[in-house]
């Protein structure tokens, strides 16, 4: 939910930080009264932090007068260690699950409550997803979110079960007993399947990625036309894939790991 603010609640940085959180996947061109009716800040307020956004290069403005988030902040995103190095290392096994499935491939990371994808690969004939590189999405429906959920701290596992349960299909599990058991059987199997939780024609079949210290530190996933498909013949492709990633970034795996 968008945070609003009066103009003297809060510090210059966080009005400006409100400014760049009102752009959107479904609003990428602002202009200066949508910014200002999104933001809560007054007219006044907003134009002076957007003229100073654009001078940095934060934002870049439009030949009709809107304005949208700029190139500058894409390259100081890039900088982000969980994404350009963990990138750089998966890119070629990505690419090689790719070539063998031509299937959609994923690369995700876990951000608080939330999955954030890295990667992402679209195959040729591959079936429409809702992800994109650097959106977010629900831990618990995904396959790459139960892979990192399965993971992650009880405190955390806690948090998003005492949380409503987003329903995107009939088949999304929708009750803490039912994600407790999915967890569990990701823990069993080394992957996670999630069979048209998201959308109605898609399965997606993900595995963990470990970091130096042989914690999960990312899921890499398939995902592909939920009736075209085993998704047992896709799980051995992902987890080689995963098990490729975990090396080069690091990690000591074991028998008994991915």
């Amino acid at each position: 939910m968008q945070r609003k603010a009066s103009a003297g609640s809060c510090s210059v940085t966080a009005r400006a930080l409100q400014v760049l959180e009102a752009f959107a996947p479904d609003r990428p061109v602002l202009r200066l009264a949508e910014i200002s009716r999104h933001t809560g800040l007054p007219l006044t307020t907003a134009h002076r932090l957007v003229k100073e956004l654009a001078d940095w290069g934060a934002l870049e403005r439009e030949p009709g007068g809107g304005y949208r988030i700029g190139l500058r902040l894409w390259e100081i995103a890039s900088l982000a260690p969980r994404g350009l190095g963990l990138r750089e290392a998966a890119l070629p096994h990505l690419s090689d699950l790719g070539h063998i499935t031509r299937e959609n491939v994923q690369l995700a990371v876990r951000e608080e409550l939330s999955v954030v994808y890295v990667e992402r690969l679209a195959g040729r004939d591959a079936v429409r997803v809702l992800t994109r590189v650097g959106g977010r999405f629900d831990l618990a429906s995904t396959g790459v979110g139960l892979v990192l959920l399965a993971h992650a701290g009880q405190d955390v596992q806690e948090q998003v079960l005492s949380r409503p349960l987003v329903r995107h299909t009939d088949k999304t599990l929708c009750s803490p007993a039912e994600v407790r058991r999915a967890l569990a059987e990701v823990r069993r199997t080394g992957v996670a399947v999630s069979d048209r939780q998201v959308t109605m024609d898609a399965v997606s079949v993900a595995a963990p990625v470990y970091g130096p210290e042989n914690t999960v530190v990312a899921a890499v996933s398939v995902v592909a036309h939920a009736d075209a498909v085993n998704p047992h013949a896709l799980a051995p492709l992902v987890q080689v894939a995963a098990r490729g990633i975990s090396r080069s970034l690091g990690a000591r795996l074991r028998s008994s790991v991915a």
